[in-house]
């Protein structure tokens, strides 16, 4: 598929950048991207994957558009409060690039769901604020070999990793998190969330399934990205410090197994 004239225009930014061409834009164009949850992290990651050109987009939530969400939940709008947050996502990609296809879905992602749509896609990004569900969407990422990548943010911190089971060293999400080991619940609707925090973990969400999409983390790639798979990226918003962490494959981790 060549890009035509419009398409040329609008990635022309892009296709500045020495690592990228056509080819990248083409595969991008050609990708699917399922997005689990359209809030805090999915709103903004949700728009930048469609403004970069990923072909397909579907994005799953159950949730409404409520006007406490709309301190960091850029995708929705005041007139829109009330409706499915996947339509109104769906509605702002359209606007923002009408090329790009999107599937909503106002459903819990369960199992079942995960299991139909997991497999379609080329990346998972878990943008949902609840331990069960991230674990749910870590099973079936690992067990249809689909990268994952996620985030979370609270108060005034961030991470972010990818957990991509193409990688033979690479951990899964319950490899760090274990599913019998349940963190305090720590929601921003309970414990608040500083915005820009969110949006900083959903817009790395975005870049980091972009770059798995074109191929920018394959070796041999000039210039190719290193992914983040194998570290876990911790943002504290107080002072905008980084800290990298090291991830391992866990020996007991009952979703992933033994490290080979």
């Amino acid at each position: 598929m060549l890009l035509d004239d419009d398409q040329q225009l609008r990635y022309s930014r892009h296709l500045l950048l020495d690592e990228w061409s056509e080819a990248a834009q083409e595969r991008l164009l050609n990708a699917h991207a399922l997005v689990i949850g359209a809030g805090g992290l999915g709103a903004p990651a949700l728009m930048y994957l469609a403004s970069c050109g990923v072909g397909r987009i579907t994005v799953v939530d159950p949730d409404t558009v409520d006007l406490t969400n709309l301190q960091r939940q850029i995708a929705h709008t005041t007139a829109r409060i009330g409706q499915p947050k996947v339509l109104s996502a769906e509605l702002a990609m359209a606007e923002l690039n009408p090329g790009v296809q999107v599937h909503a879905i106002a459903e819990v992602a369960d199992e079942a769901l995960l299991d139909t749509w997991v497999p379609q896609a080329q990346v998972v990004l878990d943008c949902t604020d609840r331990f069960a569900i991230r674990q749910t969407i870590n099973r079936a990422c690992r067990t249809h070999g689909v990268p994952l990548v996620s985030a979370s943010a609270v108060r005034f911190d961030g991470q972010i990793s990818v957990f991509d089971p193409r990688v033979p060293t690479s951990p899964c999400y319950a490899c760090l998190f274990p599913p019998d080991a349940p963190p305090e619940e720590t929601r921003c609707a309970l414990m608040g969330v500083f915005a820009p925090v969110v949006g900083m973990m959903g817009v790395m969400q975005a870049g980091e399934a972009i770059k798995l999409l074109t191929g920018l983390h394959e070796p041999g790639v000039p210039g190719h990205h290193q992914s983040l798979a194998g570290r876990l990226l911790l943002l504290d918003g107080r002072d905008w410090s980084w800290t990298t962490l090291r991830a391992h494959r866990s020996p007991d981790c009952p979703v992933c197994g033994p490290a080979t």
